[in-house]
């Protein structure tokens, strides 16, 4: 009976110094979460190419094979059309909400002849653009963000030293802007 008595003791013990610590430890995570280290690589609807080693905003390129942009973007008041195309062996983007959470993602082999097409945006107005869908947007793959605002991943494989000045290219050339209905 002692036994089991010690045991929950030293249990409920734990278990308060373990809450304590992760409370006095939380200011010196906050803003540091994926959303705010995008956001803090500049202007938003931009995409912003990594360097290898750690920036200001705590963001590097860590695969020497793989080429990163990052883009910081809000559909509060329009959609945000991903662009991009060139000759690059593989690219593959992912867009997460503001909370980190990954909305979308696609690569090069399940895009429409190989070039970036999509279209994020709230659910009305992706419904308002569906209603009388441009010309432009036929073959864009639209993305419904629950959140008005988020980030996205774009890259790029570069294999070899040869394909560096190709996946760089994709990348700065790479769109990430409001969509303005004409």
């Amino acid at each position: 009976m002692l036994r089991i008595f010690f045991a929950v003791l030293t249990g409920l013990f734990g278990a308060a110094l373990l809450h304590l610590v992760i409370i006095l430890s939380l200011p010196h995570f906050t803003g540091k979460d994926a959303a705010t280290r995008v956001e803090a690589e500049g202007d938003l609807n931009n995409f912003y190419l990594l360097g290898d080693r750690y920036d200001e905003a705590g963001l590097a390129n860590g695969d020497p094979f793989l080429r990163t942009a990052v883009c910081s973007f809000d559909v509060e008041d329009a959609p945000v059309h991903f662009t991009a195309k060139g000759n690059v062996p593989f690219w593959s983007i992912a867009i997460y909400d503001s909370a980190s959470n990954e909305v979308f993602s696609m690569n090069d082999r399940t895009s429409v002849g190989g070039a970036l097409d999509v279209l994020a945006g709230s659910p009305i107005q992706l419904t308002d653009l569906r209603k009388n869908l441009p010309q432009e947007l036929e073959q864009a793959i639209l993305v419904e963000m629950a959140r008005p605002d988020g980030y996205a991943v774009l890259r790029t494989l570069a294999p070899q030293a040869s394909f560096d000045e190709a996946a760089r290219n994709f990348l700065t050339e790479a769109g990430c802007e409001e969509f303005a209905a004409r």
